[in-house]
């Protein structure tokens, strides 16, 4: 009997090695407020909901959260080194809305959103890049400028783009906070189940 208890126990060893020795993947969402979760809980962010959705599917991915409320993507520039010491398998870069709400110049956002791209490849980091759009008030000239600046970065660094993160959220009743720009709980729902068909192919079991 204490034989097969010891025979038993070895396994059990075996197997917390073996388990220790599977390195734990991890998903960085690096953005601005949107990411960040402005005006909620951190667990009502979108990050939180994706990360739920994937363990959901069996994908077991550490979601870490690294949204600043009101970068631009100048900040973005200045934070990607410490995404990058995250070792993370995957990163979702999710900025520019500041800089087109701030009128900052295409050309700028442009190169700062390519300066990160670069940083992450160079560390062999795959990258989902999101876009995002602007208020009608802002022109159809410059609104289908910010557009392209997104497209143009993913073709140029070949990741794959998610054009707009509120494609199918903002005409939701209850899914926009009062100030007309940040999700609910609802809508980071809704953001996360939206993000899931361009990220799984990032992503592995």
């Amino acid at each position: 009997m204490i034989r097969v208890s010891l025979v038993l126990f070895s396994f059990w060893l075996i197997s917390l090695d073996a388990s220790a020795a599977v390195p734990e993947k991890t998903l960085v969402c690096f953005g601005d407020s949107i990411t960040a979760g402005y005006g909620l809980d951190q667990s009502n962010s979108y990050p939180s909901a994706l990360e739920k959705l994937l363990n959901g599917r069996g994908y077991h991915y550490r979601v870490l959260n690294r949204g600043v409320s009101g970068d631009t993507t100048k900040d973005a520039v200045t934070r990607v080194n410490s995404v990058v010491a995250l070792h993370p398998d995957v990163v979702l870069v999710e900025f520019g809305g500041n800089d087109g709400l701030r009128g900052l110049p295409l050309e700028s956002t442009r190169k700062n959103l390519d300066s990160v791209l670069a940083t992450l490849q160079a560390a062999h980091i795959r990258i989902l890049l999101v876009g995002i759009t602007l208020p009608p008030n802002y022109g159809k000239d410059y609104i289908d400028s910010f557009a392209k600046v997104y497209r143009e970065v993913a073709e140029k660094h070949h990741v794959p783009l998610l054009p707009m993160l509120y494609e199918g959220v903002y005409t939701v009743p209850g899914t926009i906070q009062s100030d007309g720009i940040h999700p609910t709980a609802k809508g980071s729902q809704l953001i996360a189940e939206h993000m899931l068909p361009t990220l799984l192919p990032l992503l592995k079991k």
